[in-house]
């Protein structure tokens, strides 16, 4: 196989995934743009929070929100909670690498708040830790998951909504989460500035 091909398979197969998630994720994303705009226009808070590529896309996704999309608005109240390394280290130093994010949500979750939970495999130890605080604390949850949604999936409540890319390369679920979390932030807009129903 030549390096053109391998580049050409990589684009096709990214196509084919997205295709398959626009049939399986277009109805919770909606939803989850509904959940997040409303916890927004009440007040609320949307907290992010992953591992890796993921804690990049819950920077990104905050940012998003606070600054702004594709239009000008107000700030939107949104956290990542990837961002404060003398928080991370102290939590996993004190306690354990587990609770860096949940203990961040014990602190600043209020009962209406969303936590938008991102997790490539579904297994992450430290977001499944978060998720039960959220529940605990009255905050909906938003998984956003691959690979079946794993752990996570399995954890979730009947009022938390699950964005779940029907795909196993990691590559690719991440491919598709960026483009649900553009989704979802041209939602959230398109419903505070009043431009859809």
């Amino acid at each position: 196989m030549t390096l053109q091909q391998r580049i050409q398979d990589q684009f096709e197969e990214s196509i084919a995934t997205k295709r398959a998630a626009l049939s399986s994720m277009s109805q919770p994303i909606e939803a989850a743009v509904r959940a997040m705009a409303a916890c927004l226009a009440a007040g609320g808070k949307v907290m992010a929070c992953g591992n890796g590529g993921s804690a990049a896309d819950s920077q990104h996704f905050a940012a998003e929100l606070l600054n702004r999309f594709e239009k000008e608005r107000a700030p939107l109240a949104a956290i990542a909670l990837t961002t404060d390394t003398s928080t991370l280290t102290s939590i996993a130093n004190d306690y354990a690498y587990d609770q860096v994010f949940a203990k961040q949500v014990a602190a600043l979750g209020r009962s209406g708040d969303v936590l938008l939970a991102i997790s490539t495999s579904g297994n992450s130890p430290n977001v499944s830790e978060a998720i039960k605080v959220a529940h605990a604390r009255g905050v909906r949850v938003v998984a956003l998951t691959g690979k079946g949604g794993g752990t996570i999936g399995r954890q979730l409540r009947s009022d938390d909504i699950h964005l779940c890319v029907p795909a196993d390369r990691t590559a690719r679920i991440q491919e598709v989460h960026l483009l649900a979390l553009h989704c979802l932030c041209d939602g959230i807009d398109a419903l505070i500035l009043g431009e859809s129903q």
